[in-house]
């Protein structure tokens, strides 16, 4: 029987967890085991864990430890930051600023939110996924308290004109800002200081780190309201018992992507940008979805004449891996309401195929995908097309 060569192209969706993190984690897990709420040693140990991940994360933030609240990932932080804004301020007023773009777990906070009487506006984006400013400065009003804006867009790696964004923001003294920066984490240079920033989310597996653990940054004196109660851990904003485990891999896997951030980043460049060149030059009828430059790990490619699912499940029996689209709903029915929102057609959005990179691939990784994706793309069409 042949054997298969495994292509891992889905590191938009999860990312295969570091040895530095699982042996951290393993650590918390059989060595300092204990309750971090416990006052004897053990519980002193799991403190310590948690105290020096969130001075991790924070010196890699360049932030302050008080800062830095964990929860169980990037949804959570991401209701949390909105949430808790929303009704934390709403005496100040009830509109919300996002874009038509953003992960399901900003859009459908924003949803229920519109159905508790607050107003949101959606900025549109252009054809290549970015927000256009002058739409956003005259969306802010003096009852604006929120902007939620994604960093990365988890599937064509736009990135967004932040720090732009952070200067037409300041102006209105009423209104705070919220980045979701699950998948510019570790993968792109962030606003130094977070300046001008006062909620940022963040996600422990989009880094080589465990499932189930994310941070949400609140600047201090920002005032939210926590989504439920307990024994008041987390300084009271996320009661529940830590996951220590979970902040100890965090911390070491973004220990690890830090410390390797420009060599890292640059490979996944030169990786994606083989397979777009081979793509676009090799295999007619395919149409880049997203910017020429975007982040380095997202590539989204429409071959127009294939349903992106059948596809999909074609390049899995190769042993390559790639996506639809976000990880967080791509299995319920629907089209990407990131395409469509960018104009892209019927047809380019039934094609559309989104491909992630890790710096553990390898050229040969990419040569092997794009000889599979012409033979597959080609055979797909001949019996669509009949």
């Amino acid at each position: 029987m042949r054997e298969t060569k495994e292509v891992y192209l889905d590191n938009s969706a999860t990312t295969r967890i570091a040895k530095e993190a699982v042996d951290a984690m393993v650590h918390a897990m059989t060595v300092a085991f204990g309750n971090p709420s416990s006052l004897h040693r053990k519980g002193m140990e799991a403190e310590r864990i948690i105290n020096e991940g969130r001075e991790t994360l924070a010196s890699l933030l360049g932030v302050k430890a008080r800062e830095i609240y964990f929860t169980s990932g990037g949804t959570e932080s991401n209701n949390l930051a909105i949430k808790g804004v929303a009704y934390a301020r709403r005496r100040y007023g009830k509109h919300l600023i996002t874009t038509a773009i953003e992960h399901p777990s900003v859009l459908e906070v924003f949803r229920q939110l519109e159905e508790e009487g607050f107003s949101v506006t959606y900025l549109s984006v252009d054809k290549t996924g970015h927000i256009k400013l002058e739409e956003l400065e005259q969306a802010l009003k003096p009852e604006t308290i929120l902007v939620s804006i994604m960093y990365v867009n988890n599937e064509v790696g736009s990135i967004q004109p932040i720090e732009d964004a952070i200067n037409i923001i300041a102006k209105n003294k009423n209104t705070l800002f919220h980045v979701d920066a699950v998948q510019a984490f570790g993968k792109i240079s962030l606003v130094p200081n977070l300046r001008g920033i006062h909620l940022m989310s963040l996600s422990a597996h989009k880094i080589y780190g465990p499932k189930g653990v994310g941070a949400l940054y609140v600047r201090e004196g920002t005032r939210i309201m926590p989504l439920f109660n307990g024994g008041g851990q987390e300084s009271g904003l996320r009661s529940g018992t830590e996951n220590v485990p979970g902040i100890a891999g965090f911390a070491a896997a973004a220990e690890l992507v830090f410390k390797n951030l420009d060599s890292w980043q640059a490979k996944m460049r030169e990786l994606k940008e083989r397979l777009k060149t081979g793509i676009l030059s090799e295999i007619p009828d395919t149409v880049l979805n997203g910017p020429e430059n975007g982040a380095p790990h997202i590539l989204n490619v429409s071959f127009l004449g294939t349903k992106a699912e059948v596809l999909l499940h074609a390049l899995e029996s190769h042993g390559i891996y790639v996506s639809t689209g976000s990880a967080c709903s791509s299995n319920k029915k629907g089209k990407s309401h990131v395409l469509a929102a960018m104009g892209k057609t019927a047809e380019e959005i039934d094609g559309a195929i989104r491909f992630s990179f890790s710096p553990f691939l390898s050229v040969e990784d990419i040569d092997y995908t794009l000889e599979v994706l012409k033979k597959e793309v080609s055979v797909l069409r001949k019996f669509i097309r009949r």
